[in-house]
């Protein structure tokens, strides 16, 4: 019988490239999430039966123990990026992390891989970051050997970074950005599953791994690149981090009063984190203590990002034909 995994958020965006390429390496893969009915597209990955989606709420022991009993290694993928009635930072990102790796060393789980963030400090300015620095203290107060890994900004077919923003620049002659010259260090994300693969499979030393790609830039300069790939022209404006506060508060505000119906479109919390880098430390282990070279923003965005363009998939063709009736 093969080897069995348990990804916790193996539905979301990282997960699912690490559940498939765990399939593709001959594994049982049983994906624990909360919705296991959004979750079945995960199911094609293997052969029948080898890929299952089972429910999971992290914020619950018996919950937790139930997904993790039999398994080799669990991997983590949960993490929030905006609190959600019960899904706070801390008891997701935090209290979470560590629920997961208590459980798996009590049950005898082999190895663990943690996904963090790029950032994650105790000392950082944001809730968001200082809740994975204390999952990732938690995971190593439980499991010592685990492997963690702390990407930049991931990018994909689908993430919630060039997509929203490619999609803003559909509406009117003016892209607003926070933090417009912060840097980040963009990440494909089947390259930190492919790191995740190598840690579940014991094929990387224990510790913490910082995942940037091979491109390091400006939000400025991400959102140029971006909208030459659309075929869009815009003004790019700046919104500065004191107004990005008081906008962010009025959000909050408008959430509040609405019982949460209405989502804020920026937290308090996300303007703290676009006040920092968002790259690669000197000295950190990297991919290439992996041994994986990281693939460039420019071999990948074109081929999701079309469907943004003025005509689609029909934007090329048209700029062809153009230039033969000139």
């Amino acid at each position: 019988m093969s080897k069995l995994v348990t990804i916790f958020g193996g539905s979301g965006f990282v997960g699912r490239y690490i559940a498939r390429r765990m399939a593709q390496e001959g594994w049982r893969v049983r994906v624990a999430v909360r919705n296991v009915n959004q979750a079945t597209f995960v199911r094609p990955y293997g052969a029948v039966g080898q890929v299952e989606p089972v429910f999971c709420n992290i914020r619950d022991d018996a919950s937790v123990a139930a997904v993790t009993m039999g398994a080799e290694v669990v991997i983590n993928c949960v993490g929030v990026l905006a609190e959600v009635r019960k899904n706070t930072f801390a008891a997701v990102q935090a209290d979470g992390a560590t629920r997961i790796a208590r459980i798996a060393s009590e049950m005898g789980v082999a190895r663990m891989v943690h996904i963090s963030a790029i950032g994650a400090e105790q000392a950082a300015p944001s809730q968001y970051a200082r809740t994975k620095a204390a999952g990732e203290a938690g995971v190593l107060a439980h499991m010592p050997g685990a492997v963690i890994l702390r990407p930049s900004i991931v990018f994909g077919p689908e993430d919630q970074f060039f997509n929203r923003f490619a999609g803003m620049s559909r509406f009117g002659p003016i892209l607003p950005v926070v933090g417009a010259d912060t840097l980040f260090q963009p990440v494909y994300v089947d390259d930190v599953a492919a790191a995740a693969v190598k840690a579940a499979l014991g094929q990387a030393p224990a510790g913490i791994y910082e995942l940037g790609g091979p491109d390091v830039a400006t939000f400025r300069a991400l959102m140029q690149q971006m909208l030459e790939i659309v075929r869009r022209r815009r003004l790019i404006l700046n919104i500065p981090f004191g107004m990005a506060r008081a906008m962010a508060m009025g959000f909050g505000v408008a959430r509040a009063v609405s019982l949460g119906i209405i989502k804020p479109p920026l937290t308090k919390d996300q303007v703290a984190n676009l006040a920092i880098d968002n790259v690669v430390s000197d000295g950190a282990k990297t991919f290439a203590d992996l041994g994986i070279h990281p693939t460039a923003m420019m071999a990948v965005l074109p081929d999701y990002l079309w469907r943004f363009r003025p005509s689609g998939q029909y934007d090329a063709i048209k700029e062809s034909a153009g230039s033969m009736r000139r």
